[in-house]
């Protein structure tokens, strides 16, 4: 199959603005989707759907804010149902590791857009979280706090990620697959902290709290309680060492071992 148009949804993030880099340097058509972009695309306005998605081969879904929300799996499968209409080809999806929630709303996108080639790319927890995301500010001021305990987990670098997603969606040899990505080796949060003091020259300590604390945390920087419970609750549960077992999907899609967290921690 060639695949000449993507839509790359959340093409500002993380992730989908790695994606559509590396699509376009392969010269390929990508379509930016996101709220205020060219292509106007935004998760709670279903209705805008059908119109990024019609004239593209393939897509990169990227739900916000996590494929374990609320709300998800019934957008997964309107979203589904719209590619399917539109003659959409292939999709990739990005979902979480270790997320129960997370695999319903897989099913809801592949049932509803049957016919359709669909990948799923499970990631571990992001080592850019540290540097572009939630936790980037505390790191930044030597600190970092999280719900983790002394658990271990092999972050994933989102380039590799970047770079899986990208052969999935322009390869024929991944459609009905699931990969689960990780980095090489699993770190407690201690040692990530210790990574980061390394790299960076500036000493960084973790403090471990509780999911309640840390709810308590982030509503204190604004986010709504609801929310705010919903992601203290989401990653003590992630972190309660069912994920600590790295994996080979980097290597088996890519032929090349993942990037560690040093060298991310190092080389930015």
């Amino acid at each position: 199959m060639t695949i000449r148009t993507v839509l790359v949804t959340g093409a500002t993030g993380k992730t989908g603005r790695r994606v559509a880099e590396r699509l376009a340097a392969r010269g390929l058509t990508v379509r930016e989707g996101s709220r205020s972009g060219a292509v106007p695309f935004d998760w709670e306005a279903p209705e805008g759907w059908a119109a990024a998605l019609r004239g593209a081969d393939a897509a990169y879904v990227n739900y916000y804010p996590d494929l374990a929300a609320p709300g998800a799996t019934e957008a997964m499968g309107a979203f589904g149902a719209a590619a399917a209409r539109e003659g959409v080809r292939r999709l990739t999806l990005l979902s979480g590791r270790g997320e129960p929630a997370a695999v319903a709303a897989e099913e809801a996108l592949r049932e509803a857009a049957a016919g359709v080639e669909l990948t799923v790319v499970r990631g571990a927890f992001f080592a850019q979280n540290f540097t572009e995301g939630l936790l980037a500010e505390g790191v930044a001021a030597g600190e970092l706090v999280f719900p983790a305990g002394d658990t271990p987990e092999p972050f994933v670098d989102v380039a590799d990620l970047a770079d899986v997603v990208v052969e999935t969606l322009l390869s024929d040899a991944h459609a009905g697959l699931v990969h689960e990505l990780t980095g090489p080796r699993a770190l407690t949060f201690a040692e990530v902290a210790a990574e980061l003091s390394r790299a960076s020259g500036r000493p960084v300590a973790y403090t471990s709290v509780t999911a309640e604390a840390y709810a308590e945390l982030l509503t204190g920087f604004g986010l709504p309680r609801p929310e705010a419970e919903w992601l203290a609750d989401l990653f003590a549960t992630l972190l309660d060492g069912h994920n600590a077992e790295p994996t080979d999907g980097v290597k088996r899609v890519l032929g090349r071992e993942p990037r560690s967290f040093a060298r991310f921690a190092a080389e930015g």
